[in-house]
Order: C-alpha cells, then sequence, then structure tokens
C-alpha cells in the first residue's frame, strides 16, 4: 500500500531531513489506513543505522512504538465503529452480512494469530488491528499480541536493513522484501479464499441437486 509519489528516493530524503520523527511517523501513519509504505520506511531506517548516520536502537524503538500505537488507535476504529463501515464495504463486493459473519467468528477463532503474523504482511497489518476490534478481541489480549507482533515484524525489518545494507545495494533489499512479501500475500489469499470458493461451489451443486 504506498503512493506512487513517494519512492524510496523520497523516504530517504525525508528519513535523512527529519531522521527518527519520519520513521515514527511512517510507519504510525501506514498502521492508522493511511497509504504511507511502512515497510520501506522501516528498511530505510535500519539501513541508515547500518551506515551510522542513526542509532539502530533509536530506529527499532521508533519502528516499534509506531506499530503499536498505531495498531491501538485500528483496534479502537474498529470496536466503536467498524462493523457497520465493513457492512458497507461488503455490499460494494457482493459480500452479505451472513458471510461477515462468518469471517468475523473466524477471525475471532485465530485473532491472536492473525494479530501477530499480520505484521509481516502489508495489507493484514493495515486491517488487522481494525478487526480485532470489530470481533469484540478483548484489549489486554489484543496489545499483547499487538506489541509481541511489532517487535517481532520491528526486530526483523530494522536487523535485517542494518546488515544486508552493508552488502547490498537498499534498492535491491526493498526489491527482495517486496516480493517475498506479495508471495506471501497470495498465498494466504490462497489458503483464505480457496476453501470458501469450494464451499460456494458444493453448496451450489447441491441446491442444483435438490
Amino acid at each position: 500500500m504506498s503512493l506512487e509519489l513517494i519512492s524510496l528516493e523520497n523516504i530517504q530524503e525525508v528519513a535523512h531531513n527529519y531522521g527518527y520523527w519520519a520513521i515514527f511517523l511512517g510507519i504510525l501513519l501506514e498502521n492508522l489506513g493511511i497509504p504511507v509504505p511502512g515497510e520501506t520506511v522501516t528498511l530505510v531506517g535500519g539501513f541508515l543505522a547500518g551506515s551510522d548516520e542513526l542509532n539502530f536502537w533509536l530506529v527499532l524503538g521508533d519502528a516499534i512504538m509506531g506499530a503499536v500505537i498505531g495498531g491501538t488507535c485500528g483496534y479502537w476504529v474498529g470496536r466503536f465503529s467498524g462493523w457497520p463501515f465493513l457492512i458497507k464495504i461488503g455490499s460494494i463486493f457482493r459480500i452479505s452480512e451472513v458471510r461477515l459473519l462468518s469471517i468475523k467468528d473466524q477471525f475471532t477463532q485465530n485473532g491472536a494469530k492473525a494479530v501477530f503474523f499480520g505484521r509481516f504482511l502489508a495489507l493484514v497489518r493495515v486491517f488487522a488491528a481494525p478487526l480485532a476490534g470489530i470481533s469484540e478481541m478483548p484489549f489486554g489480549k489484543f496489545f499483547l499480541y499487538n506489541f509481541l507482533g511489532a517487535v517481532a515484524w520491528a526486530s526483523l525489518m530494522v536487523t535485517l536493513a542494518f546488515f544486508a545494507g552493508k552488502i547490498i545495494s537498499l534498492e535491491q533489499l526493498v526489491g527482495w522484501v517486496s516480493k517475498f512479501a506479495i508471495a506471501a500475500l497470495l498465498l494466504l489469499a490462497g489458503l483464505i479464499f480457496v476453501p470458501i470458493w469450494l464451499e460456494s461451489r458444493q453448496v451450489k451443486e447441491v441446491g442444483n441437486e435438490e
């Protein structure tokens, strides 16, 4: 989820000029649903730390705080106003409220895993927190997995850029991470939607037989 105007060069320039604030706000805004490439911002921060322009621990702390605060805000948005909005979005894509309730129930059963592992997938990273609020996951449980996921994700991204940036260019690193993220997202989409498609097909076949 990124805007075309926000190129890697733009992000580097902003990070050079505003340092830690740029990293914190970039990740926070992505988690609030604003199309800012938070993953790239994190990689740039780690890369700059590796070149001694920024401090590794401060970059890591910025990334964690931005992710935790952004996710927490998303949770409360989902808790108080997310369901009616989700129904409207579902109607646009012709997804019935019954199906949305089914998705909500599935998220409730796997909410902790979705919040934690969703950190590593761009689109899921944005929607996991509101869905946790919509499904009324207890805030204490959400906060724990949101925090642990933020720590794991930020540690991986910042450390990867810190060390890999000494060997390969930042452009290569961002490209590789983006390709991996796309592949992981497609795999996740397949795991979610293929069973739903098979289930709907079986229902149609049963209806035709009757």
